[in-house]
């Protein structure tokens, strides 16, 4: 995949990952008992956009774009892991596996960290 196609890519999940968390806010507002759904709406919700600023300032410049694209594959996989896990545990009522949500946590937070790498070592036209 090129570079511009998996930004490109980026992009698709940030949708799919702002779609799905609407409709788990919706769930969560609709259902007893549903907290781990409002957690999961919201770490989706967020780092939809955090993935599509990412995605802008590689285009930018203004973050290094190897270091900012590491960042961004935090975020999704980050994000994936903490929801889904919150997700499975609501409806089917076990874990995606030990210690998923935690290390989808911690994902995101080093993808912050690394997202702070990549501004202070910009790119060639920052």
């Amino acid at each position: 995949m090129s570079g511009r196609g998996f930004l490109r890519a980026l992009v698709v999940v940030a949708g799919l990952f702002g779609a799905a968390g609407v409709v788990l806010a919706a769930l969560s507002a609709h259902q007893p008992d549903a907290t781990r759904l409002g957690s999961a709406s919201t770490m989706l919700l967020f780092h939809a956009t955090v993935i599509i600023g990412t995605v802008l300032l590689i285009e930018r410049g203004l973050v290094q774009r190897v270091v900012g694209l590491l960042a961004a594959a935090g975020f999704v996989v980050g994000a994936g892991l903490f929801s889904g896990d919150l997700v499975l545990r609501q409806f089917a009522g076990h874990s995606l596996f030990p210690m998923a949500a935690p290390t989808g946590g911690t994902l995101l937070i080093v993808g912050w960290l690394v997202l702070a790498v990549a501004a202070v070592w910009p790119g060639k036209s920052a």
